[in-house]
């Protein structure tokens, strides 16, 4: 894919960014931070309204922890394409790692709007909501979740926990034993039910 991709940068300047944005995608996802950061340069030099070039920069500026100026790169993508669904996710994620709740809470109830059966969008909210101390709320969001992805044990445990939070023991104990039915190995959900048979 690699050899196949760096024959049209010298393309035009649309090509060789769409090539340029794959290139630096790929190389993101093999930890090649480095040529990722070079590729996306390319990208976004080649063609400054590329969405995808705009947000493999932020992705490559966020991995080096600079949050603030990744938010730009998604915010400027999203102003050449509203419904780019992975600058509006990696900007929530952006505002959640510079504790701006409010915002990234806006993010993502944007994004559940245009991807209502997205796992991961309905993860982030029930979190969220978690971070903000509202349980209820992240039960509800977790609900709709387990109606997505009714196998996943971790929001199982999820459940669980806020509902032991919450001092509902029956529904805690059912969340839990459903956990441990898809994953029996996770210690903190064999203690919590051995706990719950001793009481």
């Amino acid at each position: 894919a690699l050899e196949t991709l760096k024959m049209f940068e010298k393309k035009d300047s649309r090509v060789k960014s769409a090539a340029a944005t794959n290139l630096s995608f790929l190389y993101y996802l093999g930890n090649e931070l480095e040529q990722a950061t070079n590729y996306a340069d390319l990208a976004v030099n080649s063609d400054r309204y590329n969405p995808s070039a705009l947000t493999n920069k932020g992705n490559t500026v966020f991995a080096n922890g600079d949050c603030e100026k990744a938010a730009e790169f998604y915010k400027e993508a999203l102003r050449n394409d509203s419904l780019c669904t992975e600058a509006l996710y990696n900007l929530g994620l952006a505002y959640k790692k510079l504790n701006r709740i409010d915002e990234a809470l806006d993010c993502f109830l944007k994004l559940h709007a245009i991807l209502p059966n997205s796992a991961q969008v309905l993860y982030q909210l029930a979190n969220i909501y978690q971070v903000m101390e509202d349980p209820n709320q992240a039960i509800e969001w977790l609900l709709q979740l387990i109606s997505v992805v009714p196998t996943d044990p971790h929001v199982l445990s999820k459940l669980g926990n806020l509902y032991d939070t919450e001092g509902d023991k029956s529904q805690a104990f059912h969340y839990y034993c459903e956990s441990y039915r898809y994953f029996p190995s996770n210690i903190e959900v064999i203690e919590w039910l051995g706990a719950y048979y001793i009481d």
